[in-house]
This record gives C-alpha cells, sequence and structure tokens, in this order.
C-alpha cells in the first residue's frame, strides 16, 4: 500500500488535473501533447514528468490561452509561460499545482521555494486559506481515488503543519488579552487529522487567546480535568474521518451531559463529518461552523 507511485494511468492524470480523459486522449492525437507508454496490454501509462507537463498545460489553458496555441510551444517554454502568467494572474492556482508536484517528487526544497514566494505577497492566513485549503481538498479527493499513497498524504502533510507550528511559535511573545476565556483544542477518539484544528490554534493566539491545545484522539473523560484549572471554557474540535455518523448525535449527547450541561462552557465543532448534521439536533451548549474562515470572523 505504501508503494511509492512513479507511473500514472490515464484516470490518475483525470484525477489530479481535473481535464477528463477522453480529452486528454484528444490532446495526445490531436496535438501530441503528451506521448505515455503502453504495457503489454496496450494501457497507456505516464511518468512523473507527463504528469508535471499535463499540470502546466492545464493551468495555461484554464487561464486563457488555447490548447493549439500551447501545442505550439517547445517543453522548455511551457514552465516559463506558466511563470509568466502566475507573476500578473492568479498564482494560487499555480501554487497548488506545484505543491502537489513537490508531493509526487517527495520534493522539500520545491514546496519551501514555493511556500516562500507566496509569503511575498500574502500573509501565511491568505496561504492557508487560498492555498493549502483547496490543496488539501483534493489531496482528499486523490486519497479517495487511490491516486496518492499515504506516504504522499503523509509527506504533503507533515510539511504544512511545520508551517503552521513555526506560526504559532511567533505568537509566543504576543500579550494575550486580559481576562479571557480559555480554548481548549482537542480531537475525539481515533481522530487524527489535526491540520484544521492547529490552524485554529494559530489563529486564537495571534488574536491573544488563551488556548489549551491536547491534539489528536482525546477520550471524553479527560476534558473534566480541564474544569479544575480553567472556570470558562470553549471546547473546540474538528471532525474529519469520527465519530462515524451513525454515532455522532449519541457523541454530542454524551459530551453535553458529561461537559456542558451543569457548566457555562461551549462546545465549537468544524468538519466533514458534520457537512449535513442538522442544527435542530443540537443541545444550546454546541455550534457547528461550516468553514475555520466563519469561526476565526465570529471570534
Amino acid at each position: 500500500m505504501n508503494n511509492i507511485k512513479v507511473n500514472f494511468s490515464i484516470k490518475d492524470l483525470e484525477n489530479l488535473t481535473g481535464i477528463k480523459a477522453h480529452t486528454i486522449r484528444i490532446w495526445e492525437k490531436r496535438y501530441n501533447l503528451l506521448t505515455p507508454n503502453r504495457t503489454d496490454t496496450n494501457i497507456r501509462t505516464y511518468s512523473i514528468e507527463s504528469l508535471q507537463k499535463l499540470l502546466n498545460i492545464t493551468y495555461l489553458n484554464n487561464n486563457g490561452l488555447k490548447i493549439s496555441k500551447i501545442a505550439e510551444l517547445k517543453d522548455k517554454d511551457i514552465p516559463e509561460k506558466v511563470k509568466e502568467i502566475a507573476s500578473i494572474g492568479k498564482a494560487e492556482d499555480h501554487a497548488v499545482n506545484t505543491f502537489k508536484l513537490a508531493m509526487f517528487n517527495f520534493n522539500q526544497t520545491l514546496f519551501n521555494n514555493t511556500y516562500n514566494s507566496l509569503l511575498e505577497s500574502k500573509t501565511f492566513s491568505e496561504i492557508f486559506y487560498t492555498v493549502f485549503l483547496p490543496l488539501l481538498d483534493h489531496i482528499g479527493v486523490l486519497w479517495q481515488t487511490n491516486t496518492i499513497t499515504p506516504a504522499h498524504e503523509h509527506f504533503i502533510s507533515v510539511l504544512i503543519k511545520q508551517k503552521i507550528l513555526l506560526n504559532i511559535e511567533n505568537t509566543q511573545n504576543l500579550t494575550p488579552k486580559p481576562n479571557t476565556k480559555t480554548f481548549v483544542l482537542f480531537l475525539p477518539e481515533h481522530e487524527i487529522h489535526d491540520i484544521g484544528l492547529l490552524f485554529i490554534n494559530y489563529q486564537l493566539k495571534s488574536k491573544g487567546y488563551h488556548t489549551v491545545f491536547l491534539g489528536e484522539s482525546v477520550p471524553m473523560d479527560n476534558l473534566k480535568d480541564l474544569f479544575n484549572f480553567f472556570k470558562d471554557i470553549s471546547f473546540i474540535s474538528y471532525f474529519t474521518i469520527y465519530p462515524e455518523e451513525e454515532k455522532l448525535t449519541t457523541y454530542l449527547n454524551e459530551f453535553n451531559n458529561l461537559l456542558l450541561e451543569n457548566s457555562n462552557a461551549t462546545l465549537i465543532l468544524l468538519g466533514q463529518k458534520l457537512s449535513n448534521y442538522s442544527n435542530n439536533k443540537l443541545p444550546k451548549s454546541i455550534s457547528i461552523y461550516k468553514s475555520i474562515e466563519n469561526l476565526v470572523k465570529d471570534l
């Protein structure tokens, strides 16, 4: 399962670029844009270089260049044209594609160079909202379609986490707000996807709030200990994989009974698992936010 992927099917290219397999075949035949290898059974396979070229072609095409004009460019001129357009247009899409290539090549230098280039014109928060979040959403799709391996996902996730942690470290010397409530950030048992929660922690700390970051897979009972130290608590959690849908209501009711009902504490929730959850089912001390950005605006 962890074998590193170096050859891609036409379906992989479709998943990675958003270009339909039928269109890719037309571009190959009509414009000779890609030259796939063939297996013994005549099935197309593509190299990492072909993936890189198609990502660049897709970017140019999405930014107004006709495919016939792109086909006239020499291979070495295509990346230069991408840089030219990215410098005057929407750099975010190009950055997402570059981060994908860094992921597939396990190229930390490319990741850092791209990130540092974005920092020249964007704040860290802007990079997270406009580049990292779309990238992570696409990685989720790639995971579901078996286009990437766990090694790819872990590589890019760790690099993004490093950037969040670095920015959290830079908030340590900020003067906290007086008499502020304490935000306790945790993930439920078995949940390990903490990038969103880490970024929320960064946003809270940058605004001067006091936070306690507990991280992944925290048993509900363990959270009771926080009341021995803090009077005014808002719990924040992010449900990506867990709890399972059929256990969501039970989990929230248990949380309410154990930690909220006899206190002034609240629970703020985000995450894919809650996208279709009805607010009508929620106890009054629990609220759901559709996005990190909406939550941050309300802080």
